[in-house]
């Protein structure tokens, strides 16, 4: 008996040691985990302003939104960030602290990211991990977005719209030859549509992401406030959105981080 008990334990004590080294699938994901230029894929989000502006008005006592980005230019679908993914988790935050971003860089992006402090935590989150320096990561993120094509119902949305998340991702799949179900996910945030999440190969092809589609927004319908006024000249599709006239650009001064990086995956 006591013989028995002895070699349990001494297996049990051989087992336990063996699996500890075994790499598990996390341990093996950390080998390069944070690592910069080290990833799978991108995902382009695209927010759906209107929806950030009508919750921020709901959130504050005195109703306001925020200034920057629901003022008077009429942004529709902003893009969120360019996030470096695996295929399984991402990187966050790969340099610490992260490499100064010019205010130069950030003016830049005003027509497609309408806050700078938005631009700047991308950068400081995402953008590090995307083994460029700043100005070449920036240019990637237009880059992206110029191979996306908005649905034309959505550019100019006078009144509010109750969709189901499946018309919004099969108005994507439409608007996107390539573009597939396994490739785009719609989210929600309460009963607004947040944003629209599509995945890209590092060359900029659409493909598939079951990890990113499979978190998608799981209600029957979603509402989309309207665009302020029309369409910006940023969501006119690819061929437009390189550049705005300054005029056109938002206000510079005072923003607050849009609630849109504080999403429950980046």
């Amino acid at each position: 008996m006591l013989r028995r008990v002895a070699v349990s334990i001494v297996f049990v004590g051989f087992f336990s040691l063996f699996a500890q080294l075994l790499p598990t699938q996390s341990q093996a994901q950390d080998r390069r985990q944070n690592a910069p230029g080290a990833f799978d894929f991108y995902v382009l989000a695209l927010s759906w302003s209107p929806s950030y502006c009508a919750t921020s008005r709901e959130r504050r006592s005195d109703g306001r939104a925020d200034p920057v980005q629901c003022g008077a230019r009429p942004y529709s679908f902003v893009v969120h960030g360019l996030w470096p993914q695996y295929e399984k988790g991402f990187p966050s935050y790969c340099q610490v602290p992260a490499p100064r971003l010019n205010r130069g860089i950030v003016s830049t992006m005003l027509d497609l990211m309408p806050s700078p402090r938005l631009v700047f935590h991308e950068w400081d989150r995402h953008g590090t991990c995307s083994g460029l320096a700043p100005r070449a990561y920036f240019e990637t993120v237009r880059k992206a977005r110029a191979v996306v094509k908005i649905p034309d119902r959505f550019l100019e949305l006078p009144d509010t719209l109750t969709v189901t998340p499946d018309e919004v991702r099969d108005a994507f799949i439409k608007a996107n030859g390539g573009l597939g179900e396994g490739g785009v996910a719609v989210n929600c945030s309460s009963r607004y549509l947040s944003e629209v999440r599509i995945c890209m190969t590092r060359e900029f092809g659409f493909r598939d992401c079951p990890e990113i589609v499979k978190r998608a927004c799981r209600r029957d319908k979603v509402v989309m406030p309207p665009v302020r006024g029309g369409a910006s000249k940023a969501e006119a599709g690819p061929d437009n959105a390189a550049a705005v006239t300054a005029g056109d650009k938002a206000p510079q001064a005072g923003p607050q981080i849009s609630p849109q990086v504080s999403v429950s995956a980046n």
